[in-house]
Order: structure tokens, then sequence, then C-alpha cells
């Protein structure tokens, strides 16, 4: 049996307790491991899927013609892992002869070539998800691989020279 100041101690406890579990609820979230950051608004999820350091979310946002270059377009990458969200800027064009992608990663400028309607790879798959939501919205998110028969109605052949070229830029 409990004598009274241990019997008091044990209620009060349990009464700090039953408070925390009603006042919780109504505290703002954390932010922690498990959280996600703020994504921006506008945000076209194109990918998402487990990785070794959590979830990893592809997505764009704020695509902008360029005044210059008709066809051509800038637009926000959103590159997330787990609790890191990264944004970066890439240049895509939609031309039916030579459309291509302009990226950053790791500090590399990467030219690539792109063939619309042609075979997907792990290696190119980003690339085309990318292409695809930039240059016709409507697709953002499908998977590339499924996309040969409207690319063809679109006016791309599928039989163009896909390569990737590294540009040279500040080294860090």
């Amino acid at each position: 049996m409990l004598t009274t100041p241990r019997r008091q101690l044990l209620l009060s406890r349990l009464a700090l307790a039953g408070w925390l579990a009603l006042a919780l609820p109504l505290l703002p979230p954390a932010r922690g491991q498990g959280q996600s950051p703020d994504r921006p608004a506008g945000l076209i999820v194109l990918e998402e899927r487990p990785g070794q350091q959590g979830l990893r979310v592809l997505g764009i946002y704020g695509p902008k013609p360029d005044a210059t270059s008709p066809g051509l377009w800038r637009v926000q990458l959103w590159v997330q892992t787990g609790n890191d969200g990264r944004v970066r800027t890439d240049t895509v064009r939609c031309s039916t002869t030579a459309p291509m992608r302009l990226t950053n990663e790791r500090g590399r400028w990467l030219l690539r070539d792109l063939n619309p309607g042609g075979p997907i790879t792990p290696g190119n798959r980003v690339d085309h998800l990318v292409w695809w939501a930039t240059c016709h919205p409507e697709q953002a998110g499908r998977d590339p691989a499924t996309l040969q028969a409207l690319a063809r109605q679109l006016g791309y052949s599928g039989t163009l020279r896909e390569s990737e070229q590294i540009l040279p830029g500040r080294s860090r």
C-alpha cells in the first residue's frame, strides 16, 4: 500500500500526464526526423519513392518561357531527400528536332539531348519526367515509357540520338 506522500506524487504525475495528453494536439508540430520540408507553392510532384535517407520527392514549379528563345523554358526543380529540400533551376528546350535539358548536378553542368518517344532507362528517366512536365504539363508525373505514341502524334520521331555533355564551369 502506498503511503500518503507517495500516493500524492503518483496522483500529481498522473494529472500532469493527463494535461499533457490534452495539450499536445494543440501545439504546433515540431520539425524533426520524419517531417518533410515546406514544399514550394504550385509544386507538381513528378515522382515520390522511398530512399536510403528517407522519402525522395522530385517535382517542378514555376516554369517560365525564355523571352528570346521560343521553345526554351526555365523551371525550378525541387529535389527532396528525407528532411532536406533543395531547389535548382533547369533549362528545357521543347523543340521537336532538338529537345534537351540543361541541369546542374553536384556542381557540374550537364547538357542532355533527349529523344521523346524513345527508350526510357534508369539513366534518362528523370530527364524525361522533367521534360514532359515542362513541355507538356498535362503529362506531368506520367511514366515517360508510356508516352511513345503521344510523342509521335506531337511530331517527335522517337529516333533522335540521346547524348550528354559535361560543360565547363566553376570548379569546386
